[in-house]
């Protein structure tokens, strides 16, 4: 009886595919929307890079870096999609191990420069540059992920709090230590937001959200002058508009010198700092306007909607979480990012998903999506 039950529901579509079959669950409109997101960034990096050398088709420059970077992510998305994401419950602690010991490979022999002086964020390996710390953001949320789908039926404890911090202490302090402000602001809202949306006690996380307001002081006392002056002139922008609010100053000059239809591409003309990482908003909103903007804007929250509803349709918990840690880490950044352009949160280096140039984090974000599509191909739930 039970046999002609399951035959049933699998020819209504209602239990788990084998082989082929399983593709009809794969997410194509989530595909579609990170495929939209990218042109928008590969169209960003060709602007930047017919700015800055006039020649956007050398090897060299941002355009062609971020087409090549774009086939690898597809190719990663491929193979994180027909991987089976169970394994990765398996080898969650494994990718944890892993994860710190690049982090401390990266503060060894990494190298960069930022506002501090010296930096260690990326390693360089042949004319390619690898940037551990946005790998790191997909490992935490699969660590999370796994942690809090061990610990459901004490998710109301405030010792699952604790040990969801205890497991985030080690590679926060890496990323700090790199400097890599915005990292680490990642890390730390990535798991705020799983442990709200796997129904931690509000109640405890009020009473850690109250000691982190506490320790602003202490943690003031601690932070560089640079770091200092970018909240200080958050709170007061035209107070220093040539140093520390330089560049807030011409980003805020970039969005309203685009108005509503914008410039066009590649006829930007306002002086952006890491107008191709950090302030790439800058560039698209000069060059598309407002209307591009929003229709970024609309893509990243069809994104996040099919992230969600990809989650929530799982009866797997770990599955779960894993789409809900991804839709928190993106909505995160794109937060972040846009809003210290328009001057509405401090300067912290987050890149804006999909659309920054940037080889790590677009094979990050491929990696994770796969991992998604990987939980809807084995979903063993109907379809809403």
């Amino acid at each position: 009886m039970s046999i002609l039950r399951g035959e049933t529901l699998r020819l209504r579509g209602w239990a788990p595919k084998a082989g082929w079959l399983a593709w009809r669950n794969y997410d194509f409109q989530l595909t579609t929307y990170a495929i939209l997101l990218t042109l928008f960034g590969l169209a960003m990096a060709y602007s930047n890079s017919v700015g800055s050398s006039h020649v956007p088709l050398t090897l060299a420059s941002p355009f062609v870096r971020s087409i090549m970077w774009a086939v690898i992510a597809v190719v990663v998305l491929g193979l994180t999609t027909v991987f089976d994401y169970k394994w990765l419950r398996s080898l969650a602690w494994p990718l944890y191990i892993i994860n710190i010991g690049l982090l401390i490979l990266t503060l060894r022999f990494g190298g960069g420069t930022g506002e501090a002086g010296s930096a260690a964020r990326w390693i360089q390996v042949g004319g390619f540059q690898f940037q551990f710390s946005e790998l790191a953001k997909i490992i935490m949320v699969v660590v999370f992920a796994a942690y809090l789908a061990d610990h459901q039926s004490t998710i109301k404890s405030p010792w699952t709090i604790i040990g969801a911090l205890v497991i985030l202490v080690p590679p926060w302090i890496l990323v700090m230590l790199q400097p890599d402000l915005g990292t680490s602001l990642v890390l730390v809202a990535t798991i705020t937001g799983l442990l709200f949306m796997s129904g931690a006690s509000l109640f405890w996380l009020g009473t850690l959200a109250a000691a982190v307001v506490a320790a602003i002081p202490f943690v003031w006392s601690h932070m560089a002058d640079y770091q200092q002056a970018r909240l200080l002139t958050l709170l007061n922008p035209g107070a220093d508009p040539q140093h520390a609010g330089y560049q807030i100053h011409q980003a805020e000059t970039a969005v309203n010198a685009g108005g509503c239809c914008g410039k066009g591409l590649t006829n930007g003309n306002v002086d952006l700092p890491v107008g191709t990482t950090d302030f790439v908003w800058g560039v698209l909103a000069e060059e598309l306007g407002f209307i591009g903007g929003m229709v970024v804007l609309i893509l990243f929250a069809l994104l996040l909607w099919r992230l969600l509803a990809c989650s929530w349709r799982s009866n797997d918990p770990f599955a779960t979480f894993i789409g809900c840690g991804m839709a928190t880490m993106i909505f995160f950044q794109v937060f972040v990012n846009v809003g210290m352009v328009m001057g509405l949160v401090p300067v912290t280096g987050i890149p804006l998903p999909f659309i920054t140039y940037g080889g790590a984090s677009m094979v990050s974000l491929a990696a994770g999506l796969g991992f998604i599509q990987s939980t809807n191909l084995r979903r063993e739930r109907p379809e809403w």
